[in-house]
């Protein structure tokens, strides 16, 4: 009678088998459902814990070994990766110096990439904070709007970053904010309005706050601020803000200031010298002015960076070189499924030749890849194959029937 008593009960807290909902059988022992809860919770708090991110122990390299470090993930870009890694070095340089009784103060510098889709802008932001270990996040600028009115108040950038976190409102403090699409705000036009440009120069005014730094109190859960909602105050001064647009049709903008920069007779010798086919290396503040940011936010901005076109050799080398190349991605799923996958050279050629004729750079080789794959990873988990290739003529058949053909430049 008593072992019975003992096998009715919970082995951890002792409740018999009528004071709780459920008791799970073991085989020496029972445990009931609200220890299992107990426990779940404190498995979640160990890995909360063990997952936090240590500051004291951010790995800081010297910018060649940045530089070497991003060579593994983004080809070509030479000298934006330079200057990022240049920029990224000082800034947790600046952060991990003591206190000394120095008058100097280094000041941030946050950066601005500039180039058009799929060169690279948020795979190099990525990167560095996948190198740092420290929280990172990515924020669409479109969707923010001055405080007030229909989208995203500014601080829901910072909501974000403490969510990337954990909450730890010290690492988010030390983090990594990627802007994207920065271009999109650009004020519309320079002529006075009667209505207010509250998702392009509005929301260029909130950012300011935030790039120059400054304590901004963010709600926890994001949403707009009301009086009994508890805010969480965050200290942007040690956040690293990189911002990233397309800017397009600033080429034209960089043309003009060059045509009329140079007159004489010597101008003609300077005017030969610039590459017409890429404007965007001789991008400047005033051109950015010109697009529409405001003077404020560019001086806040210090790092101007540019990212070059992709060429036919750049677009081959990132489908297969990079430790997260397009080919070893498939080449994985195919390899879960005991299926061996090979491209033709020609076939992988073909993707880049079309690639660069939709002018949808590194972003656009997924898009014909999943295009030309897609019957392939359809069939093949059922049709008992070792091995598939990927010849020219099976890719050009495929591409031909799906409707990424409509991309086709005109």
């Amino acid at each position: 009678m008593a072992s019975r008593e003992k096998l009715d009960k919970c082995s951890f807290c002792g409740r018999g088998k009528k004071e709780v909902t459920l008791l799970i059988a073991g085989i020496d022992g029972h445990i009931c459902d609200r220890c299992v809860e107990q426990a779940y919770s404190i498995i979640q708090e160990e890995i909360k814990k063990n997952n936090t991110f240590d500051l004291s122990g951010i790995k800081l390299l010297r910018p060649k070994q940045i530089k070497e470090f991003l060579d593994q993930y983004v080809i070509g870009q030479d000298a934006a990766k330079k200057i990022i890694s240049v920029a990224v070095y000082n800034h947790y340089k600046r952060l991990t110096q003591p206190m000394d009784n120095d008058d100097t103060e280094i000041e941030k510098s946050n950066i601005l990439l500039v180039g058009e889709t799929g060169t690279g802008k948020t795979l190099l932001a990525r990167t560095i904070a996948k190198m740092l270990h420290v929280p990172f996040t990515i924020v669409d600028a479109t969707v923010l709007t001055e405080a007030g009115y229909v989208g995203e108040d500014i601080e829901s950038i910072l909501t974000r970053l403490l969510q990337a976190a954990d909450y730890n409102v010290e690492a988010a403090s030390r983090g990594i904010v990627f802007v994207d699409e920065l271009d999109k705000i650009a004020r519309k036009n320079d002529n006075p309005s009667i209505t207010r440009d509250v998702s392009g120069e509005g929301v260029q005014q909130g950012l300011l706050k935030l790039l120059e730094g400054s304590i901004v109190n963010v709600p926890p859960q994001g949403g707009r601020k009301h009086p009994e909602q508890k805010l969480i105050p965050v200290d942007t001064k040690n956040i690293l803000f990189i911002c990233g647009g397309a800017f397009d049709g600033i080429e034209r903008k960089i043309a003009n200031r060059l045509n009329t920069k140079v007159i004489g007779y010597s101008a003609a010798k300077e005017v030969d010298r610039i590459e017409r086919e890429n404007l965007l290396q001789y991008v400047a503040p005033q051109d950015l002015k010109s697009f529409g940011l405001i003077p404020e936010i560019i001086g806040r901005l210090p790092v101007l960076v540019h990212l070059d076109p992709l060429d036919k050799e750049a677009l081959r080398s990132i489908l297969t070189e990079p430790k997260n190349a397009v080919m070893k991605q498939y080449k994985k799923l195919f390899q879960i499924d005991n299926i061996e996958l090979e491209f033709e050279e020609e076939a992988l050629q073909y993707i880049v030749e079309k690639a660069i004729e939709f002018k949808l750079g590194a972003r656009g080789l997924r898009a014909i890849c999943e295009n030309i794959m897609n019957d392939a990873m359809f069939e093949a988990p059922t049709a008992k194959v070792e091995h598939i290739k990927i010849t020219k003529e099976y890719a050009q058949n495929q591409l031909d029937r799906s409707s990424i053909r409509r991309l086709k430049a005109s």
